[in-house]
């Protein structure tokens, strides 16, 4: 493969551009009216515009992508994350121009991308899954039945779903129907499917996940755990890698789970597959992420391998170049996802003129971000800015160094999380790793703060 469009903004983009170099492959970069300055389009080899600021006019408007990509002579797109990255119709039509799409094909992104399909499937397979429908509720009767048969609290939860979005827990069968009406009305509003199932509600679990990596040759393999159980309305805030939960045992009987579902859908590229644990130490399939994730890099920084990479060799035909036994883990890592949002007024987003910036570094630090001083955050898109990701010998040392390097950073004015993360990263119960995704509701972390 000699070149690659990357339909996606922001450090994701420059991420995928620095694996590309590496490996010789020109790049073309996409963007919008609005990022017409970002580092994204200074640094690839072509940019080309698709469009005006609004994502369903740019980097949702799948013919012009496609377009840019025929015009480029581009082989390959990345998709990154977010946007079009998990659209299986966007897949297929890359696909059917004879253009590979770096990722999983567009039948295993439609078997992972229903979430009651992909729960069957799962169960197929083997992997632990959460007790709940089977399928797609038909109807408000369906969901009462199922409820009452598991027992409450349930979820109700987006067939399409992603990004916390159609999710709602029902604690008792006065809550039912207006969840199950509100939540309908949610999903097909983001994703343009009503379609709703529903599952047992574990309290307070541990949200973990597995990176894992396959070839769609009948091979694939496990790179360890994130715990992302810090969570604000089911968005991730602070991953980390390995779980304080985890041991070497739950994580081979994890890992092998994992690559069961990855390759019950012959699965191609990097992948996440995720997964609640318990109070009991059982953990139960959630969702498997078709992509790369935000949070990639913690796992990078305790495995030293170069997952964008291994995600071009994959598509340019090559067998996995591990073997399970290849894989070590060492150290922990922690990564913080600073974005442009008030902590004190309710996270609000905070756009604007970046006038001084100051990014950190030093041993075991790594900072992913696409902004400059003088940088116009645009009030279009995600928030995130930056990524921190600080590597120890072992946990403490891990969250030390975060902290240390979280106070020394500037970005002004914008206001970002970073107060927030500090807070977090000092509580006792994350020191002790005693954290779970009811953490911060319960240590009243994520209000803002009285004046």
């Amino acid at each position: 493969m000699k070149k690659v469009l990357i339909a996606n903004r922001g450090e994701i983009a420059l991420r995928i551009i620095r694996a590309c170099q590496e490996l010789d492959i020109a790049t073309v970069a996409v963007y919008s009216e609005a990022d017409k300055e970002s580092l994204h389009v200074r640094f690839a080899d072509e940019a080309i515009c698709i469009g005006p600021p609004q994502s369903a006019l740019s980097y949702l408007n799948m013919n012009r992508i496609i377009s840019a990509a025929e015009v480029s002579n581009a082989e390959g797109i990345h998709p990154g994350y977010g946007f079009l990255a998990e659209n299986a119709d966007f897949a297929e039509m890359v696909e059917s121009m004879g253009i590979k799409f770096i990722g999983p094909s567009s039948d295993a992104i439609n078997a992972m991308g229903d979430k009651p399909r992909a729960k069957e499937t799962m169960k197929a397979a083997g992997v632990p899954v959460t007790p709940g429908s089977e399928g797609a509720l038909k109807d408000y009767a369906h969901a009462e039945r199922v409820a009452a048969k598991i027992g409450y609290p349930v979820m109700l939860k987006a067939a399409a779903g992603g990004g916390g979005r159609g999710i709602r827990l029902v604690k008792n069968k006065s809550e039912l129907e207006s969840a199950y009406q509100t939540a309908r009305a949610e999903a097909g509003a983001a994703f343009r499917n009503p379609e709703l199932y529903l599952e047992k509600f574990i309290k307070d679990p541990r949200h973990v996940e597995m990176q894992i990596l396959a070839d769609g040759k009948g091979h694939a393999v496990y790179f360890g755990e994130r715990d992302c159980s810090v969570q604000r309305r089911n968005q991730k805030l602070i991953e980390e890698s390995p779980s304080p939960a985890v041991d070497p045992k739950m994580r081979k009987k994890i890992g092998e789970a994992s690559v069961k579902a990855a390759l019950a859908v012959g699965y191609e590229g990097a992948g996440t597959v995720e997964f609640l644990l318990d109070k009991n130490g059982d953990f139960h399939f959630m969702e498997m992420n078709t992509r790369i994730q935000v949070e990639h890099p913690v796992t990078e920084m305790v495995t030293s391998t170069d997952l964008v990479k291994e995600q071009l060799y994959i598509a340019m035909g090559q067998k996995l170049r591990f073997k399970q036994e290849d894989i070590k883990m060492r150290g922990h890592a922690i990564e913080c996802r600073i974005n442009a949002e008030d902590p004190d007024k309710n996270f609000l987003p905070n756009p604007g003129l970046i006038e001084e910036l100051h990014l950190t570094g030093g041993n075991g630090v790594r900072i992913d971000t696409h902004i400059y001083q003088g940088y116009h955050v645009p009030p279009y898109y995600d928030s995130l800015l930056a990524k921190l990701i600080c590597w120890g010998n072992d946990r403490e040392e891990a969250r030390k160094r975060m902290i240390c390097n979280l106070e020394e950073m500037v970005i002004h004015p914008i206001k970002t999380t970073i107060p927030f993360h500090l807070k977090v990263l000092s509580h006792p119960d994350f020191i002790s790793g005693k954290i779970d995704t009811g953490f911060l509701e319960r240590m009243n972390l994520e209000k803002p703060r009285v004046k």
